[in-house]
């Protein structure tokens, strides 16, 4: 069974990948952390918690289509080696400010926007190296799936730190262990062995490439519906994460140590359902989890939005996680299934809108909402979106299987989509 899961690392570039990974993103984690409690120490507005959260990601809503022709014509490999250096960059910049005492609000504010121009550009072309990194495209769903089980093991075990640490050294220190986190993830690139090969799509301008990845992704009613509805779930439901010290500070009563506990449920939830995915064999039957899976995300954001408990709040978060792992994950699964080699790029920076580039539309919205009716009301109503989204994907479910695969009528999508 292990063996199964696993099966991925026996490709040494992804392995190497799956390690310096693995240590960076418990930094990432660390640092985003501690950016939130950060904007609320020295604000005490959830208002601010949003407005921070929409400069951090807004970058990606506007800037991912661009990037997915980048990573469609030139080599993804280089490209990655340059967002992650400029990601330890922006950490260590941070950091200083903190240590020194000189931080305010609008630095963090400025940093945080500068982090999302950078990853507008490292999303889409780290999801679409991956294909590059294994050498059997069967093996793709797997790669994919423990690619989820690495950034929510690291989910489990950074915000855990992170509380620790803001209340023993404080934020700065937070920033320090993620800039020093890179150098596992530049030391792992630097070691791979990659061909020195163009990626296609080179012949047509910027603008035409930019053109038909637009009819691609909107002409495919597959694509499209998979996008819409982690757009949807992405924009309503994962905005909770920035509203998270309201629920720990005041619903709650707790401090950081208590933020960092509920952030390691919402991990612990998605571990499970990224090991759930890294055991399937194929992507069959996966849009009918995608479905499901909007549902018990929006149901375990509604038990924890009503619940002034800490353990029932933790067990909601797990829920939630376990939602939010398999949806994401899900459609990232069956997106780089059912695209062609020359528009993986461009497809995947429009999973990277959805998934990245909403989130801040709503993060802001959230903020909005949290002023005026409260963290509780502005989560609960999130969670019944997602619900209601996940139901009208379910209801589109035949249509969107033949289209997908025509001559195999409402069972799914097939077990090989090359």
């Amino acid at each position: 069974m292990l063996r199964h899961i696993f099966r991925t690392l026996r490709y040494r570039n992804y392995r190497l990948f799956f390690a310096g990974q693995s240590i960076s993103l418990i930094g990432t984690w660390i640092q985003q952390l501690a950016m939130s409690w950060l904007v609320y120490r020295l604000t005490g507005s959830a208002y601010m918690l949003g407005l921070v959260g929409f400069l951090t990601r807004i970058p990606t809503f506007f800037l991912a289509p661009f990037a997915g022709v980048m990573a469609d014509r030139w080599p993804r490999y280089r490209l990655l080696v340059v967002t992650q250096a400029l990601s330890m960059l922006q950490a260590a910049v941070l950091a200083l400010l903190v240590l020194t005492g000189i931080v305010q609000v609008w630095h963090v504010a400025v940093l945080g926007f500068c982090l999302g121009l950078i990853n507008s550009f490292d999303v889409p072309i780290r999801q679409s190296f991956v294909v590059e990194m294994i050498e059997k495209r069967e093996d793709l769903g797997n790669a994919i799936a423990l690619n989820s089980t690495m950034v929510n093991g690291a989910r489990l075990v950074g915000p855990a730190l992170a509380g620790v640490l803001i209340a023993v050294v404080g934020e700065g220190w937070c920033f320090a262990i993620n800039a020093a986190s890179f150098v596992a993830v530049l030391a792992s690139l630097l070691a791979m062995r990659v061909p020195a090969i163009m990626t296609t799509g080179h012949r047509a301008s910027h603008l035409e490439a930019l053109q038909q990845g637009f009819r691609y992704v909107f002409g495919f009613l597959p694509v499209r519906s998979i996008l819409l509805l982690l757009a949807l779930v992405s924009m309503m439901g994962m905005p909770f994460q920035v509203l998270m010290p309201v629920f720990a500070k005041n619903i709650l009563g707790g401090g950081p140590h208590t933020l960092g506990f509920l952030m390691t449920a919402v991990g612990l939830g998605a571990l499970a359902g990224a090991v759930h995915l890294a055991s399937r064999r194929n992507p069959k039957g996966l849009e009918r989890e995608l479905a499901l899976a909007s549902v018990v995300f929006g149901i375990g954001l509604g038990a924890f939005a009503l619940s002034h408990n800490l353990w029932l709040s933790w067990i909601s978060l797990s829920l939630a996680g376990l939602g939010m792992l398999v949806q994401l994950t899900g459609s990232n699964t069956l997106l780089q299934s059912l695209v062609d080699d020359e528009m993986r790029g461009r497809v995947m920076s429009f999973y990277a809108m959805a998934f990245m580039g909403t989130v801040p539309l709503g993060n802001i919205l959230a903020g909005v909402l949290a002023e005026s009716v409260g963290a509780p009301n502005t989560v609960l109503f999130g969670g019944i979106c997602c619900v209601l989204g996940g139901a009208a994907f379910a209801w589109k479910l035949p249509k969107i299987a033949r289209q997908a695969h025509p001559g195999e009528s409402e069972q799914g999508l097939p077990g090989d989509l090359d």
